[in-house]
């Protein structure tokens, strides 16, 4: 996959290192960058209340950075990797320490399986 690179805008910029500041959602990002997750696999993995997750979903959704695919009765949350700013993004997430054990450990629990 060839990534155009892009000039973003100061604004947009800090508004998204706002958002990736925090290391819920930095992590949450880095993990939806490989796997698509739904809310009660973060709840699990956060340990945090399925409308603490939700709401850091929001944010990352209302910027453009998520999406969503319904799956049955399941929403699964992805990297939005058509966003114009996705490879802004995409440079510090590969800056990041891999997040596939906490999605190893999901599937060795079995709570991974229940929401496919």
């Amino acid at each position: 996959m060839v990534m155009l690179k892009t000039t973003i805008e100061m604004d947009k910029a800090v508004n998204i290192l706002k958002l990736l500041g925090d290391k819920t959602r930095l992590t949450m990002m880095k993990l939806m960058d490989d796997h698509a997750c739904c809310v009660c696999e973060f709840v699990e993995i956060f340990q945090m209340s399925q409308p603490a997750i939700s709401q850091h979903l929001r944010k990352l959704k209302d910027l453009g950075l998520v999406e969503e695919e319904r799956k049955g009765q399941w929403i699964f949350y992805s990297v939005n990797k058509n966003n114009e700013y996705y490879s802004f993004i995409k440079d510090i997430l590969d800056q990041l320490p891999s997040q596939n054990d906490k999605i190893k450990e999901l599937e060795e629990k079995g709570t991974r399986i229940f929401c496919c």
